[in-house]
């Protein structure tokens, strides 16, 4: 379990958001979402013990994240060890193949020579991410959606109890999309794990997501289920956009942009098929 209590970041001498509360369960997949500028990188960041809180505290299992003046946990790499950060900007610069970059992923527990079992694992996790066929490519010679799978694989490497990700399907097509967010999703009933996932596709927010967590900027939208939350009158106000809510055959919101926004909000709740 990952609690936010009333937490507040401030970079730069700005208040990037202020009073976020909400608290996200294990086996359950979150996605964060809003506009530009409204902190969901910062949020991810301050979750993973990146980024310093001005106020209030993250819980984490028995642990605690409190702002302390600004100061961070005590022991850092003892709260982050329990989370695997797949960060926004995926660019890799090393001379390492996929297969030694997903390795990786085990730094913590490696010797001086990498066992079968790990190798096993490593190859494992590249042919769950689609990407077997790339494990002896370098990673800088990949395109960027290529890298993305390939660091997933590497995020499911670590064994985490919590997933922080980070616009993880920003550069992959459809069907890659759907393959990894399945596979986020698929593993995180699996191994029981808390998951955060940054998105700024709302209907692959609602398709995947157990709860979403909407931000503004400034602080907290909305928090709770998909068919709950996405109403046409929040994304009016989050994003200055008119849309039409539909519903899929499983009641999950669908969501048909109509245009922007002038001065005045206005938008209502879609008809259902």
């Amino acid at each position: 379990m990952i609690r936010l209590d009333d937490i507040a970041i401030r970079r730069g001498g700005v208040d990037l958001m202020t009073g976020v509360s909400f608290t996200m369960q294990p086996g359950s997949v979150y996605a964060v979402i809003g506009p530009n500028g409204a902190g969901k990188t910062s949020l991810l960041r301050a979750i993973f013990g990146d980024l310093p809180l001005s106020a209030g505290a993250i819980t984490v299992g028995r642990d605690r994240l409190t702002a302390a003046g600004g100061r961070r946990f005590r022991e850092p790499r003892r709260w982050r060890d329990r989370f695997a950060y797949m960060p926004q900007d995926t660019h890799l610069d090393v001379a390492l193949t996929v297969l030694e970059v997903v390795v990786l992923g085990r730094l913590g527990r490696l010797g001086l020579h990498v066992d079968d079992a790990t190798l096993a694992l490593a190859t494992e996790r590249l042919r769950e991410a689609g990407i077997l066929h790339l494990a002896d490519r370098y990673i800088s010679t990949l395109s960027g959606g290529q890298r993305q799978m390939a660091l997933f694989a590497q995020v499911l490497m670590r064994e985490p109890t919590a997933m922080l990700l980070d616009e993880p399907v920003s550069a992959l097509d459809l069907r890659h999309q759907i393959h990894l967010l399945d596979l986020v999703r698929r593993e995180t009933r699996k191994r029981n794990l808390t998951t955060a996932v940054v998105l700024h596709d709302l209907n692959l927010a609602c398709q995947f997501a157990d709860r979403i967590v909407v931000l503004r900027p400034g602080g907290l939208s909305a928090f709770g289920p998909p068919q709950e939350v996405m109403t046409a009158e929040l994304i009016a106000e989050t994003y200055r956009a008119r849309v039409e809510i539909l519903r899929d055959s499983c009641g999950r919101p669908v969501i048909q942009p109509l245009g922007e926004m002038g001065e005045a909000v206005s938008g209502a709740e879609g008809r259902e098929p």
